[in-house]
């Protein structure tokens, strides 16, 4: 558990703070740049030795989105104290589709069917493990080890100004059970190049996914002080999101972002969040990314 000296300011005030004057010293750098790049192809990979059948031929030109943000995020699922940490940032798709949008929950992810207003593909996330000895509100419930989510996505534009997408991720590792998110963005461009973006998440998760974090067996039980508790599966937690983007030129772009969620049933229940934690949970993230395109023969 993180201390702070009483007479500092509240630090989920100071890291809004600090994130908003970060950002707009980066859009006030931004916007001195000169006229727009034009996109260049930056490489050449030859073409695959096979096609994967009902697929579409991978050959073209694709876009890869990569970049770099900070968020100030509770220190755990759950957590009332919060933590800096890095997030990467990387999306390929169609080059010449629909100009990309990324949300601050999606995956890192490839859209290998893009066609349209839909978009399709692999997606994948990294859950960093949780150590019980950084926090003395988990002392006693044991070590949850990272996790690699695979899965894949969908994405639909039904107009230009909205976006639908969802996600189902398998974990490896640390949990095995299964993630869906859902979620939904009205984008709107308030001025040439500057858009803000909100709309509703939802996420639900199984029992293997939602166990390792709120449950409480015998053991830890007796090493913790809470008491037992089964925590199984279900609906995991429903919010809103809201981002605001500048787009400098055809390949940098800078934004920020604040994503609520509040926890729901046997997580919301678990005795880690009704006796030391918080069902509701607040991120606030900066950022930036830079788009090339390349070239598959």
């Amino acid at each position: 558990m993180k201390h702070f000296d009483e007479a500092a300011l509240d630090p989920a005030a100071s890291a809004q703070q600090t994130l908003l004057i970060a950002f707009l010293a980066a859009l006030g750098a931004v916007m001195a740049i000169s006229q727009p790049a034009s996109a260049q192809t930056a490489f050449t990979l030859p073409a695959p030795p096979f096609d994967v059948p009902m697929l579409p031929s991978p050959s073209g030109n694709w876009t890869v989105m990569v970049g770099i943000g900070g968020e100030y995020t509770p220190d755990f699922v759950g957590s009332k104290n919060g933590k800096f940490v890095p997030i990467p940032i990387f999306t390929i798709r169609r080059a010449g589709s629909i100009d990309q949008f990324r949300g601050p929950r999606d995956s890192a992810s490839i859209a290998v069917l893009d066609v349209g207003n839909f978009r399709a593909g692999p997606a994948f996330k990294y859950v960093a493990s949780r150590k019980s000895d950084k926090y003395v509100e988990l002392t006693g419930l044991g070590d949850v080890k990272a996790a690699y989510e695979l899965g894949g996505f969908v994405e639909y534009f039904p107009v230009d100004w909205l976006r639908l997408r969802s996600e189902l991720r398998q974990g490896v590792g640390g949990y095995t059970g299964t993630v869906a998110d859902v979620s939904a963005d009205v984008i709107v461009p308030l001025i040439q190049r500057l858009t803000i973006s909100a709309g509703p998440r939802f996420t639900w998760k199984s029992t293997k996914a939602t166990e390792p974090y709120f449950g409480v067996d015998a053991a830890q039980a007796l090493a913790s002080g809470l008491p037992m508790y089964d925590a199984r599966g279900g609906a995991h937690s429903v919010g809103f999101g809201s981002q605001i983007s500048y787009r400098v030129n055809p390949q940098w772009e800078v934004h920020a972002y604040v994503e609520y969620q509040k926890l729901l049933g046997d997580a919301a229940d678990s005795p880690l969040i009704k006796l030391r934690g918080s069902s509701n949970q607040t991120t606030i993230g900066l950022g930036a990314s830079y788009s090339f395109d390349f070239r598959i023969r």
